[in-house]
């Protein structure tokens, strides 16, 4: 049984060291775990899409909420799905610092990446809308 999840949280150090260490991480284990998805980051706060396989899915999501590098966890978004949409990607990351501030507010009041501020659904949008517009880079 596939399903997605989607989450927002706050990183509590937000270098890019930091950044990087916790992407390296989750593409190193999502791999062997049979996880694919995909990650924006920007100002200090996560969006991230997870798919895999429903126990797959759980234990990752529930190590993210004990995770001392993110904070504010908030649970945006779960559905059981026939298949991935972010296939291609062991963690695939969106670089906001290149994105054109059009594009985020096509999807909320601000060109500012806020997924406590819309609904699960439109954050899902938007990370389609990067996927399709190649605004994605780390395929693997």
């Amino acid at each position: 049984m596939l399903v997605r999840l989607l989450y927002a949280s706050r990183a509590v150090d937000t270098s890019p060291e930091a950044i990087e260490s916790i992407l390296a991480q989750s593409r190193t284990h999502n791999t062997a775990c049979g996880i694919t998805g995909i990650l924006c980051y920007g100002a200090g706060t996560f969006l991230q899409a997870i798919e895999g396989g429903r126990m797959a899915i759980s234990e990752l999501y529930g190590h993210i909420q004990r995770d001392a590098r993110h904070k504010d966890v908030v649970l945006l978004h779960y559905e059981e799905i026939s298949e991935r949409r972010f296939g291609g990607w062991t963690m695939g990351q969106v670089n906001l610092s290149k994105l054109n501030a059009s594009t985020l507010l096509k999807y909320s009041e601000k060109p500012e990446l806020n997924p406590y501020a819309v609904s699960g659904k439109v954050s899902l949008a938007l990370l389609e809308e990067l996927m399709a517009t190649a605004a994605i880079v780390g395929r693997h």
